[in-house]
């Protein structure tokens, strides 16, 4: 008796096993991807390329500082499956291929038109500032902490203006800028924030890292392209 319930045991439980492998080959793998990176990425630029949320990104990659991204360094892109672009026809992928027109600047002047790592932004006007650039040190954003002046979180593409020249909420191309923490040539951002030192043509630009590398940025001559909503 004892060896007839050992016998059934054993079938049941290889019937059980083979009964789970059918099953999971049958479901789709969800695997996150990884990204080599290449000169002049950055953590926006690949958010845009590969269609992901930036923050979930950022997540993805704990150990990544935003400033300390080099080549070579693998970048895990979550959910992989859904978002990396795929290979062309000669073995590479969309990113390599168009590496070089993400990080180019082009502007049409007569059309009202800037291009920016392969996307075109209508724009209505431009306007010539001076840039200092803040992080989300506590030394830098005084009593209400590293939020912007609506209260929501600092990010990468936040600004800080005076109103009475940039109004809130004005969306701008940036470009001119030179900061391993920013992407190369161009990155849009919002009007979000202000300061009592920024005033006139000045803005002040968020970009996450520590203070010290920030700090690196120091004042730089940009120029804006205000893009039509």
């Amino acid at each position: 008796m004892f060896k007839h319930h050992y016998f059934t045991r054993t079938i049941k439980a290889a019937i059980i096993a083979v009964g789970l492998t059918v099953v999971a080959q049958g479901l789709p793998v969800y695997a996150d991807s990884v990204h080599k990176a290449k000169e002049g990425d950055t953590f926006y630029l690949l958010a845009q390329k590969y269609d992901v949320n930036l923050v979930k990104l950022m997540s993805a990659n704990p150990d990544i500082e935003a400033t300390n991204i080099y080549e070579g360094l693998n970048i895990t892109i979550p959910d992989g499956v859904s978002t990396v672009p795929q290979a062309s026809a000669n073995g590479d992928s969309n990113f390599s291929s168009n590496s070089e027109v993400s990080s180019t600047l082009k502007v049409l002047s007569n059309e009202k038109v800037v291009q920016a790592w392969g996307k075109a932004f209508n724009y209505s006007d431009t306007i010539n500032v001076k840039a200092s650039a803040y992080s989300a040190a506590a030394s830098e954003n005084g009593k209400w902490g590293a939020v912007d002046y609506y209260g929501n979180p600092l990010k990468l593409g936040t600004i800080a203006v005076d109103p009475k020249v940039i109004p809130m909420g004005t969306k701008v191309l940036v470009t001119g800028h030179s900061h391993p923490g920013l992407p190369n040539n161009a990155f849009v951002a919002t009007a979000t924030d202000q300061g009592g030192a920024i005033k006139g043509n000045r803005i002040d630009i968020f970009i996450p890292g520590s203070a010290s590398s920030v700090s690196q940025f120091g004042y730089q001559d940009v120029k804006l392209y205000i893009i039509n909503e």
